[in-house]
């Protein structure tokens, strides 16, 4: 299974504000300089995570954005979920689409539907706070003062 790159973008969103100490608000050039994404990119995964109460955004000179919610109150898994459109791994996964001959006798798609369950049950196990047990080192890496 391969994540989407808005997924992957969107967890180094909550990583690196998440990793700015007190209140501090982060701009979303500092975020697309330090991970190498598009600001018309980032500004699109910005404004879902705004939609969904993740992080808040404050306009202005000195605006930026910031967590919305404790670390320990986001849940990786609940994330992912947002930001996947698409858990139909195979055809089968869909009613409307599934026209393999072999489906109805066929034991991959209970398999990997259950791979895929295990895979969403491990991220659910884990929050925003777990990911950022080095903070430290997460900053030092991101250049985070």
């Amino acid at each position: 299974m391969r994540l989407k790159k808005y997924t992957d973008y969107a967890l180094r969103v909550l990583i690196y504000t998440a990793s700015k100490p007190g209140e501090e608000l982060s701009s979303k050039k500092e975020i697309s300089e330090v991970f190498h994404i598009s600001l018309n990119h980032l500004a699109k995964i910005v404004h879902e995570l705004q939609k969904e109460g993740y992080v808040e955004t404050v306009r202005g000179r000195s605006g930026g954005i910031r967590l919305a919610k404790d670390p320990e109150d986001i849940n990786i898994g609940a994330v992912v979920r947002l930001m996947e459109d698409d858990f139909q791994m195979f055809e089968c996964f869909s009613c409307e689409t599934d026209y393999c001959v072999i489906s109805p006798a066929c034991k991959l798609k209970r398999v990997v539907g259950k791979a895929l369950r295990e895979f969403l049950r491990v991220l659910d196990a884990y929050t925003l706070a777990d990911i950022l047990e080095n903070k430290d080192e997460l900053k030092d890496l991101m250049g985070i003062d």
